[in-house]
């Protein structure tokens, strides 16, 4: 999958050139990220790392990826309305993972006492890597759904930008003019906003709900602004200010600060870090709340490892997704090898199967965020030791997926410039509102490409591991 531009990448004035240009248009642009050393302030910006040149990526698969996305918003949000298949599914989970057990207490507790929320908004991400099989066809394999929290519509919808000025300078004006155009800040920002309008208050206002430490306070303040160019109030609290400040009327509405809030839109609450005592109450009051949450708690549910486990299994799909032949077709199109390490004579064999062949798997555990997957000897060190313990249920197990390298230039700032082995990941932005049980909207709204150096196994561009990176279609 190479890009028409591997006669440059050894032209090192040149490249030299185009990185010094490309870093001051992506701090033109506005692709910045507060600094570690400053996390809280924007006195000091950075740009956010991205690559020097956009990646190649098979134009059949991305539009395979997009296709299929309206089918993923659809199942993602069946799963949250099935009670009965979150129960079971997550059965032996919430027996020896404390953090998805307490998420799984308040989503029945306020099934028990009735919803308040009437209007249902579900922005999600779905990841893909490229497997080059044995017969080294490239195919669409899912990584994860992130159903909370999913990050960069904002930066990603100015990344394209750099890309084509860059090109522009190394002389590839042509190719220039074939990146997609791409705005999932502004996709993002329909579903909250048509949300807002269902909930029926104009002066009401939508909470952002913020992680103690901001250091990607750019990309949210891009879904943000489209926001308030609509005229719809913004405010940011964090979980303290909810437990602090928030109240419940006798109709359940939410308020802040005396401010009637229509729209929760979590960013943050997706980690066991994120919450202490405090913060899980504040947690189960916004639950209880008629509030739109993005997501509510059986959609974060619904992102679950053992939930994409479960989904794998022949049969699931179509109880999930009864009468829809054709986007069961394509959603299974996209699984990996997906496997259950429940205890018993199957959960046995796959255990077995990947500590005699480790390299061939991922050991996944219901965390969100990047930086968390288990591989190579890690992987079968952490499996031999809870072989045969009821911790091993907390994971789930997949084929490793091996994507073709590609050659490019990873821009950080302080990091020096060299080329490096890469590999990307691709990601599509679903968003869907559901008004009790009629869908009102379920669209894509714009794509993610991160791409990393091959050392790295893990970890996204939040993470420190990944960079911001911008499809060129082959």
């Amino acid at each position: 999958m190479a890009a028409p531009w591997e006669d440059v990448l050894h032209e090192e004035p040149l490249v030299r050139e185009a990185a010094l240009l490309a870093v001051d248009a992506a701090l033109l642009a506005g692709v910045l990220m507060r600094t570690e050393e400053e996390p809280n302030a924007s006195e000091v910006v950075n740009y956010a790392p991205f690559t020097l040149l956009p990646s190649a990526v098979p134009n059949a698969l991305f539009e395979q990826a997009y296709a299929v996305q309206q089918d993923f918003n659809l199942l993602v949000d069946a799963i949250s309305q099935n009670r009965e298949f979150l129960e079971r599914t997550l059965a032996s989970t919430i027996k020896v993972d404390d953090f998805t057990a307490r998420l799984f207490r308040i989503y029945t507790q306020v099934l028990e006492e009735g919803l308040a929320q009437s209007v249902f908004l579900g922005i999600n991400r779905s990841d893909y890597m490229f497997d080059c099989g044995v017969d080294e066809t490239p195919a669409l394999k899912q990584i994860e759904i992130n159903t909370i929290a999913a990050s960069f519509g904002g930066l990603t919808s100015r990344t394209a930008a750099v890309h084509r000025q860059v090109l522009k300078v190394l002389g590839k004006a042509e190719e220039a003019s074939r990146l997609l155009p791409n705005n999932p800040s502004q996709g993002l920002a329909l579903g909250i906003a048509k949300a807002w309008e269902l909930y029926g208050s104009q002066s009401a206002v939508v909470m952002f709900l913020v992680e103690k430490v901001q250091r990607n306070i750019f990309d949210q303040r891009c879904v943000e602004n489209e926001l308030w160019n609509r005229n719809i109030r913004v405010i940011r609290k964090r979980f303290r200010d909810v437990f602090e400040k928030g109240s419940l009327d006798d109709a359940r509405r939410l308020y802040i600060d005396g401010q009637e809030v229509a729209v929760v839109y979590y960013r943050e609450g997706y980690v066991p870090q994120n919450y202490d005592p405090q913060n899980w109450e504040a947690r189960l009051l916004l639950e209880r709340s008629r509030a739109a949450k993005c997501p509510d708690i059986a959609t974060q549910l619904a992102g679950t490892k053992k939930v994409q486990q479960e989904l794998a299994r022949p049969g699931t799909l179509e109880r999930l997704l009864p009468g829809c032949a054709a986007s069961v077709a394509r959603i299974r199109a996209t699984f990996a090898g997906l496997y259950s390490l429940d205890l018993g004579e199957e959960g046995d064999k796959v255990a077995a199967k990947a500590i005699a062949d480790p390299d061939c798997f991922v050991l996944k555990p219901q965390r969100e965020g990047g930086g968390n997957n288990l591989y190579g000897e890690e992987l079968r060190r952490v499996l031999e030791k809870i072989k045969d313990s009821p911790e091993r249920t907390s994971y789930i197990l997949m084929d490793k997926i091996k994507p073709q390298p590609s050659k490019n230039y990873l821009l950080r700032p302080h990091s020096p410039l060299k080329v490096s082995e890469c590999i990307s990941e691709l990601g599509i932005f679903g968003v869907y509102v559901r008004r009790g049980k009629e869908m009102v909207m379920n669209e894509s709204a714009g794509h993610l490409l991160r791409t990393k150096a091959i050392e790295h196994a893990d970890g996204g561009v939040a993470a420190g591991v990944a960079v911001l990176d911008t499809p060129y279609l082959v």
